[in-house]
């Protein structure tokens, strides 16, 4: 490129200098860079000329200099072209300061011209981060008090137990005849919730497992919850799915052996000499039988197929080779509630029927009388071995939060007074250590959200009050229509100013709330028992008064948060709208 060849001047076009329209013009703010750039013409053009040419002139006569190049400027002398070179390589300079500015200028919206020297954009750019602050950036920006948070949640398995090694060394000893190849007794848990049932079992599952793997023994155990997985159905087709997808896993290991091996008797025969098989033949058809295996393994479908083919499906899929399984059926009195004993009579029989494998079953249940709706049958070939967890006391569930705080908390995150209070907490509501669990950790992100350093006492109070009204929302949430309705009677009452309030009060409000939003009137004995139910759920509290001569009544008062209550109960769609007929409740006492 000729030197000076893009360096704009006053009075050029837009076409000369490159700047597009009307930013073309001098930059009249620039008084720096237009005072070089008239120094540079001077310097360039003839000194004569310099002094008597007008500025367009000079203008000109640069500009005509610039496109002739060095070879024409009639400069021969080295001195001269020193200058020049100079001259020329501040022109260049120049130019590309005048080509930032013009880059300035066509990205700059508007056309503004962003090249005036108070424009600080360093300081634009700050300023544009601090207003494009992330919404998670404050939260972010303190430090963390957990280590890892889901050693405090319950499906968390620990590596320690601290008071249940009772109940899993009875469980090993139940479990050490599958290592043995022999058929452990079934096994029904018994324990309320949160006593450690299930982390107990697959604790004891996980070490089985590990202990067969190093002894090279088949022995699996599989854990359903059966809240969830609740029907026959659903029960046997997670089992058959679960072992087809096993059973293609060995058939392909199978395979890959046995074309290896193929492959290495046709260059050397005697590689079949130490193997099952006899000849070539053999081999391929052993090949053959595999894949054909394989092709068969089909999956059971959640649903559309007949129970019978399930189960046969299922009982195949674990017979296919030699194991002990070992079936974990959790919260196993939902199962029998939803869908009755037939599940666990099919399974409680099967071993009678398999020739390679054998089945044993650990129930698990919060439940100590469900056993008592089972068929005698079931109930004598399920309950052989029976283990009772009993709850934790204030103690023992403060070594459990103890041991896990150490792992799930930095360290001195905790004051000294927090880990007894949890504990505290939890062991008046019949030693729940999920409970207890529950608690440490909401108090720890309480505290994280916070931005404090250290979890304190207030924060496990804030956390019980948030537990509790959680619970108190999920039980009202998940109350009948009428309950609904009868409780909504309550809470009006009590808005508009009703203290010990009775039965009567409760049973006319609830008619005119049922013929606000037609539904059907329930008659004044059903809604009594209806109460009954909320005082058990702890949602009122309600007492039997003599009236004297006039009989007994039920009074009572809400035992739970007005406006939250109100608010889960409104959000009910079923209830329309049941909030416009507070003004009847008005009129009733106005009048």
């Amino acid at each position: 490129m000729d030197k000076g060849e893009n360096t704009p001047h006053t009075g050029e076009s837009a076409d000369d200098s490159g700047i597009a329209g009307d930013q073309s013009e001098t930059d009249d703010t620039d008084d720096a860079d237009e005072t070089d750039a008239d120094e540079t013409d001077a310097d360039l053009d003839d000194p004569a000329s310099s002094d008597s040419s007008p500025p367009s002139d000079r203008s000109t006569s640069q500009t005509g200099s610039a496109q002739s190049g060095p070879a024409d400027s009639g400069l021969d002398s080295g001195s001269e072209s020193d200058s020049l070179t100079d001259v020329s390589a501040d022109i260049d300079d120049v130019s590309t300061d005048v080509d930032d500015v013009s880059t300035n200028i066509d990205v700059g919206s508007g056309g503004r011209d962003r090249s005036s020297t108070d424009v600080d954009f360093d300081g634009v750019v700050l300023d544009d981060d601090d207003e494009n602050q992330g919404l998670f950036d404050d939260l972010l920006s303190g430090e963390p008090i957990f280590e890892n948070k889901e050693v405090l949640r319950p499906s968390y398995t620990p590596h320690e137990l601290p008071h249940r090694n009772d109940q899993i060394n009875r469980m090993a000893t139940i479990l050490v005849s599958a290592l043995r190849g022999e058929t452990p007794s079934n096994i029904l848990i018994y324990g309320k919730t949160g006593t450690g049932k299930t982390a107990s079992a697959k604790f004891v599952s996980q070490e089985l497992e590990s202990t067969s793997q190093k002894y090279d023994v088949p022995c699996e155990v599989e854990y359903i919850n059966c809240e969830v997985t609740d029907t026959q159905y659903r029960v046997l087709a997670q089992l058959a799915n679960t072992f087809i997808e096993k059973n293609q896993t060995v058939i392909a290991d199978r395979l890959d052996r046995c074309r290896q091996l193929r492959s290495d008797a046709v260059d050397d025969p005697s590689a079949l000499a130490d193997t099952e098989f006899a000849t070539l033949d053999d081999l391929d058809a052993r090949i053959d039988e595999l894949e054909t295996d394989a092709e068969e393994m089909e999956e059971v479908p959640m649903t559309g197929w007949p129970t019978d083919r399930v189960y046969s499906t299922f009982f195949e899929a674990v017979d296919y080779h030699e194991r002990v399984v070992v079936i974990m059926l959790d919260e196993i009195d939902k199962l029998v509630e939803k869908s009755g004993d037939d599940t666990l009579y099919n399974l409680s029989r099967m071993n009678s029927e398999l020739d390679r494998s054998r089945i044993s079953i650990m129930g698990i249940s919060n439940d100590l009388k469900f056993t008592d709706f089972l068929d005698p049958r079931v109930k004598s070939s399920l309950g052989e071995e029976e283990i009772v967890f009993p709850p934790y006391d204030a103690n023992q569930l403060r070594d459990i939060l103890q041991h896990r705080a150490d792992i799930s908390f930095k360290q001195d995150a905790l004051t000294d007074d927090v880990i007894p209070l949890c504990a505290a907490f939890a062991a008046q509501e019949h030693g729940d250590a999920r409970r207890a669990l529950d608690l440490l950790r909401t108090a720890g992100e309480l505290a994280e959200r916070s931005q404090a350093e250290i979890v304190a006492e207030k924060h496990v109070r804030q956390a019980q009050d948030k537990i509790e009204l959680d619970r108190v929302v999920e039980v009202v949430r998940t109350l009948p229509t009428q309950s609904k309705i009868v409780l909504f009677a309550v809470i009006l009452l009590e808005k508009n100013g009703v203290h010990n309030i009775n039965t009567g009060e409760v049973f006319n409000i609830y008619k005119r709330l049922c013929e606000e939003i037609d539904a059907d009137v329930l008659t004044q004995r059903r809604v009594t028992d209806l109460i009954s139910e909320l005082d058990m759920l702890g949602i009122v509290n309600a007492v039997v008064v003599s009236k004297g001569r006039y009989g007994r009544t039920k009074e009572m008062g809400l035992s739970v948060p007005v406006e939250e209550t109100e608010a889960v109960l409104l959000s009910d769609s079923r209830l329309g709208d049941i909030e416009n007929a507070q003004p009847f409740v008005q009129a009733r006492f106005d009048n």
